[in-house]
């Protein structure tokens, strides 16, 4: 059985892409704001965009709102996604002991995601029930793309921000080729320190679309020597354009056109 990082870079290689599609079922996106419509949502979605895409993220957060019936959606939204495309749960979990062991089996047994997102605030015991599975994978989250990030991410520690003593435990903890780390695209020179401390770990990237960052610098800085390791999530501005499919597929060529432009440099 492949390792989920195998598995991932194998949907990288088999459709050439690095694009990851963000499952958020915002309320303004509705036709009205109840758990059918966001089933409607999620599965256009889904059907549009898989062609294009390396990974699917939902939030979980635009499904609790509705309850038991927005989790059931959840689910089944998750069980639509083709048996090939990793399902990344955006949970941002973190917590320790039986605690994270039931996270983890409701992510991963309940659900049916391959990997979620988690705090490493806790330290490693909190990410254990994550990472002990192969097949099963956490993005650790290290430097995020939000305004007020630095304000703990960017402390020093001996000498340097936090945020890079959190990427290189990343990688001493992906024993199992299955830890990745969420790195926002909006701070390139970040994304750039984050790559030299971890060279070889996948990163997950917000930020390309609705929040501004350049997608041409974010890849320079955050692509591995093999032009791999980057997935590049993007959600509202592709849910939201009247060709979901086009806009995932103009995307990919983008990503890819950079790829192809910083390995013949």
């Amino acid at each position: 059985m492949l390792s989920f990082i195998g598995a991932l870079e194998a949907r990288a290689n088999t459709v050439d892409s690095l694009l990851c599609v963000g499952i958020d079922p915002h309320p303004d996106m509705l036709s009205e704001d109840t758990p059918m419509a966001s089933s409607e949502l999620c599965l256009r979605l889904i059907e549009s965009c898989s062609p294009y895409v390396c990974a699917f993220k939902p939030n979980i957060a635009f499904f609790e709102r509705h309850g038991a019936e927005g989790m059931t959606v959840l689910r089944d939204v998750i069980a639509a996604v083709p048996a090939d495309i990793p399902v990344i749960l955006d949970a941002k979990r973190g917590d320790i002991a039986s605690t994270a062991e039931a996270y983890a089996y409701a992510v991963f047994d309940v659900l049916g995601a391959h990997a979620l997102t988690a705090s490493p605030y806790l330290g490693s015991d909190s990410l254990a029930p994550f990472m002990n599975r192969p097949e099963r994978g956490v993005f650790v989250l290290c430097k995020t793309s939000n305004e007020t990030a630095d304000e703990l991410q960017g402390l020093l520690v001996d000498g340097e921000p936090l945020y890079l003593h959190v990427a290189r435990k990343a990688k001493s903890w992906s024993t199992n080729e299955n830890v990745g780390i969420v790195v926002g695209a909006t701070d390139p020179y970040a994304l750039a320190c984050v790559r030299a401390a971890a060279p070889s770990l996948w990163f997950l990237c917000p930020g390309v679309g609705a929040q501004g960052a350049n997608l041409k610098a974010a890849l320079g800085a955050g692509l591995r020597s093999d032009g791999m390791g980057m997935l590049v999530s993007v959600s509202r501005s592709i849910a939201c354009d009247s060709d979901p499919a086009g806009a995932s597929a103009n995307l990919r060529q983008g990503i890819n056109d950079v790829r192809r432009a910083s390995a013949s440099t």
